[in-house]
């Protein structure tokens, strides 16, 4: 993976979320090494980052650092804030806070937010990141009206107008699955009562749940738990199930039908979006949201005040 237009010095690149924390080590514009970490609020951010990087400054001096994500976040590495949208990249770089640690220049890069016509607030902190980086590897999507998605925990539908990032709108649909698929009684145990695991898999689960998704949510879900009671269903199957609706009714809400969206994230995760499009006659262009998320970072290498 490369990053393109940038200095050659050595320079770090950070992703850092909630759950996780990835650094990657750039030289020559290519990714060199790669650390990863705890979330950007799990105890000593500052320790967290500085020891990552004592760890690369043992092997060679670094240039700078820039981050995204919850870096940025009250309680973090440092309170970044958020650039009001309508916000092209120019107008998210001019709104970085800067630091250092272990000696190198720090920048954290801030969030977005904006509010709908009806006031309702919308924040995003990282996603912003690959939308820019985004259009940066491929700039034909920085000319007119773009419908763009990044699934993931927090899934950020977002409009994308001549480069600028117009507005958008989020639906927990990952949280959501987490918690219904894992912790609630819909999926039930591993075994069924005669103690075999059931028919069906997670992809029937997950076309089923996709015919019902339209359907009022609620009163769809306990589908999940009767079909394993009645019909022998696996957890695997009711667990796709779960997805289908809630990714189904998520697509249903955000997309007319037939148009085209952009895809950035993770691979297997865009193509279940994939699937839930293409039942309304929709296409979708994937971009891998690592790529996205470097050349997103990179926008702000070597860039001063």
């Amino acid at each position: 993976m490369s990053v393109n237009h940038v200095p050659q010095d050595p320079y770090v690149l950070g992703d850092w979320g909630t759950t996780r924390l990835r650094l990657y080590r750039l030289e020559g514009g290519n990714v060199a090494a790669r650390l990863d970490g705890p979330g950007a609020l799990q105890g000593d951010a500052r320790g967290a980052l500085a020891e990552r990087l004592e760890l690369w400054k043992a092997e060679g001096s670094l240039d700078e650092v820039v981050l995204c994500g919850m870096a940025g976040a009250p309680g973090a590495l440092a309170a970044a804030g958020y650039a009001a949208c309508p916000a092209d990249a120019a107008k998210w770089l001019s709104s970085r806070t800067r630091l250092e640690v272990s000696g190198i220049p720090v920048s954290v890069l801030p969030g977005l937010s904006c509010k709908d016509s009806e006031g309702v607030p919308e924040v995003m902190r990282g996603e912003e990141a690959q939308v820019f980086g985004a259009l940066a590897l491929h700039p034909e999507l920085a000319l007119g009206e773009h419908l763009v998605a990044l699934p993931g925990t927090h899934c950020k539908w977002v409009s994308v107008v001549n480069g600028t990032i117009a507005g958008f709108r989020t639906h927990p649909t990952g949280e959501l699955y987490a918690l219904l698929a894992g912790q609630s009684t819909l999926t039930g145990p591993d075994t069924l009562p005669d103690g075999t695991l059931g028919e069906g898999n997670f992809d029937d689960g997950f076309a089923r749940g996709l015919d019902r998704c339209e359907e009022p949510l609620t009163g769809a879900l306990f589908e999940a738990r009767a079909a394993r009671m009645l019909d022998g269903r696996s957890k695997d199957w009711s667990r796709g199930y779960i997805s289908g609706l809630l990714i189904g009714g998520e697509v249903a809400a955000q997309v007319p039908n037939g148009i085209s969206v952009v895809l950035i994230g993770d691979p297997a995760l865009c193509g279940l979006y994939d699937r839930a499009l293409a039942v309304r006659g929709c296409t979708s262009r994937k971009i891998d949201g690592d790529a996205a998320v470097l050349a997103g970072l990179a926008l702000a290498k070597g860039q001063k005040a």
